[in-house]
């Protein structure tokens, strides 16, 4: 008797995870709330590096950035399903490939041993210069793991992934980004489908279908079901400003464009909307059929606190899609704040517009 209650025990999470599975694959995809990471790429600031840092940090800034995540493979198999990228562009190569702080502070860890940053491509940084240590040196790195990963678990429900193209000013060491053209945005459609593949992406062409407009068919829910949109994933541009205009131009409701854009509802491109701060807003978009994405937490604060009032917020906002650092608890500092739905799962039902 003991031994059938223990394997009842064992066997019941992967029971109630196979249930969810079940109740989800018909549901479309705007209709499921997932949990995936913010800048899910970055590694920690190395210590030497951070108490360096410390020492000038006269805004005590440098604790909003004291983060880390696991490998993404890791991640996903976790169960998330939302990843955030950024990317700088450098066409010509080396651009970011020597971090001024190096200058400074003696490391023991080396920085991009075999040379990727020397060479041209889109690289995967946090802040250059000092937040530089990533899991990615190149962009097309992480996307081969991305490929491998999802044709390795082919029935994986889909991934929404946060792409932000950093650009700007210089920052204090002189580095001044590559900035966005409609070239480079075009070059960054082609390395999404070259090491991805096409068929893996949900992309905007998909869901106007047969509307006017984007916006039109997004109003219609014309969203496919979770079942129809295993192996994939699904890009929105994290920008409402210039370089989000730059992407769109010469693409009305981003015909033949691979990333959703942050626009405004109504408009006709309009289909993911970035709203960071969970309030009841989002409710309404929501049941108007966007797709949102916001934030349980942000700039290690609520973790730090182990407050979980904003994630409260997001999960009742019925935004779709919320973003976390803290899967797993802090290891840089004390804290319990860990980011789940119930029995540690991080995909559920919509509780807003499903019944």
């Amino acid at each position: 008797m003991k031994k059938t209650g223990a394997l009842l025990l064992s066997i019941t999470p992967l029971y109630l995870l196979w249930s969810q599975k079940q109740n989800l694959d018909h549901l479309k995809i705007n209709e499921i709330q997932v949990i995936g990471s913010h800048n899910s790429y970055k590694k920690a600031i190395l210590p030497e590096v951070y108490s360096y840092l410390a020492k000038k940090d006269s805004l005590h800034a440098l604790p909003r950035i004291q983060y880390e995540h696991i490998a993404i493979p890791k991640q996903l198999d976790l169960g998330l399903r939302n990843l955030e990228i950024d990317v700088y562009a450098d066409s010509k190569g080396g651009k970011y490939a020597h971090p001024k702080i190096l200058d400074l502070v003696k490391t023991v860890q080396p920085f991009d041993p075999e040379g990727k940053m020397k060479k041209p491509g889109y690289k995967m940084i946090h802040i250059t210069d000092i937040d530089y240590q990533t899991w990615y040196y190149t962009l097309q790195d992480c996307l081969k793991d991305l490929k491998k990963w999802s044709d390795a678990h082919p029935d994986h429900d889909p991934v929404f992934i946060t792409l932000e193209p950093k650009d700007g000013q210089p920052n204090r060491f002189g580095t001044e980004p590559e900035h966005y053209t409609t070239k480079l945005f075009d070059d960054l459609d082609n390395e999404l489908t070259k090491y991805l593949g096409k068929e893996k992406i949900i992309a905007p062409d998909d869901i106007r279908g047969s509307y006017n407009t984007l916006n039109d068919a997004v109003l219609h829910k014309n969203w496919p079901k979770v079942k129809d949109a295993k192996g994939k994933f699904l890009f929105v541009l994290d920008n409402d400003g210039e370089n989000r205009d730059v992407y769109m131009k010469g693409h009305p409701s981003l015909k033949g464009r691979m990333v959703f854009t942050n626009s405004a509802p109504g408009t006709p491109e309009s289909a993911v909307l970035f709203m960071n701060d969970p309030s009841p807003k989002i409710n309404e978009l929501v049941q108007q059929g966007y797709i949102i994405r916001t934030r349980a937490d942000a700039d290690t604060m609520e973790a730090r606190s182990e407050d979980y009032s904003r994630f409260e917020k997001a999960k009742k906002s019925g935004a779709q899609i919320i973003s976390t650092d803290y899967y797993l608890p802090s290891k840089l500092f004390k804290s319990n704040y860990k980011i789940s739905f119930e029995n540690n799962t991080y995909e559920r039902k919509n509780p807003i517009n499903t019944q």
